[in-house]
């Protein structure tokens, strides 16, 4: 792959700006035009499209929390702030939006297509970071779910290798991963133990 191969074509994407009217704003969308992207500007809400934004900018000093359909750090787009002020709780409010990268007000004539690239891969790998995550989470619980089968199977005398065997002998017979024999045991034996609680 070549470096030129992994720069993004931004030709036809659609970025909105949230931000009061303003000679930024209208410097903003001429530069996005130059790049080829069609702006979009808004204040003090995002409209329900802009759920489908490529980017969205953001007032960085004068935003809050309410302006956006999704909680902070949550945004399903790269977020670029844009800084006029420096007071460190207006930074930590950007950074805490998620913003993947940032322009310095005034925007002038540069510095924006390499923000739009630098967001757009900081958002890609958050993306990936998280999907992983999510990913190591569902199979912590599925080992936990496999654990509390072992240890219901070896509730009826048997040691935790037999009790692990028999899981897996069931998986086998019952054409499943061991994580859905797991399920199903746990499954059998909560109803065994609600049949037994309603005869008591």
């Amino acid at each position: 792959m070549t470096r030129r191969s992994r720069i993004p074509n931004l030709g036809g994407a659609k970025a909105y700006v949230l931000h009061r009217p303003h000679a930024t704003t209208a410097a903003l969308s001429r530069q996005l035009a130059a790049i080829g992207l069609q702006s979009v500007e808004c204040w003090p809400d995002l409209p329900a499209d802009a759920l489908g934004a490529d980017f969205v900018f953001f007032d960085a000093d004068m935003g809050y929390d309410e302006q956006f359909p999704w909680k902070p750090d949550e945004a399903p787009m790269p977020l670029v702030a844009l800084i006029g002020s420096e007071a460190p709780g207006r930074i930590e409010w950007a950074l805490g939006q998620g913003a993947d990268s940032h322009l310095v007000k005034p925007v002038g004539n540069s510095g924006i297509y390499s923000a739009l690239l630098i967001a757009r891969q900081g958002f890609e790998a958050r993306r990936r970071l998280m999907d992983e995550v999510r990913a190591l989470q569902s199979r912590v619980a599925e080992r936990r779910t496999i654990v509390k089968a072992v240890i219901t199977l070896a509730a009826n005398g048997l040691c935790e290798d037999q009790a692990y065997a028999q899981l897996r002998a069931l998986a086998m017979s019952w054409q499943v991963t061991i994580e859905e024999a797991a399920r199903q045991v746990l499954e059998l034996g909560k109803g065994v133990r609600d049949e037994r609680s309603a005869r008591g």
